[in-house]
């Protein structure tokens, strides 16, 4: 897995050669507002994790998730850590750990 030094690096070198979409966290699901589309946790897999801790504070910590469907619809979604954590289901919390 290649390392990154910026959470941005990682975000264009994964766009630009594998993972296309941005996908929005939801309490349920995964939503890619681009395509008008929902992926439910059983319907994708979690292929990498990349962390990133801000130099200053900790408030600029985040994960980046590169994402496949099942029917092969491949995308990122980023997530502050923590933010969400009381916001999505449980099914959903497994997945993305």
């Amino acid at each position: 897995m290649k390392n990154y030094d910026t959470l941005s690096e990682a975000i264009n070198d994964l766009q630009a050669n594998e993972y296309p979409y941005d996908f929005n966290l939801k309490p349920e699901c995964l939503e890619c507002a681009s395509l008008k589309i929902e992926i439910r946790p059983e319907d994708f897999k979690v292929d990498k994790i990349y962390r990133f801790e801000g130099m200053s504070s900790t408030d600029d910590n985040s994960i980046l998730y590169a994402i496949s469907s099942k029917k092969g619809l491949k995308g990122l979604l980023v997530d502050a850590y923590g933010v969400y954590a009381e916001n999505i289901s449980e099914a959903m919390r497994k997945k993305l750990r």
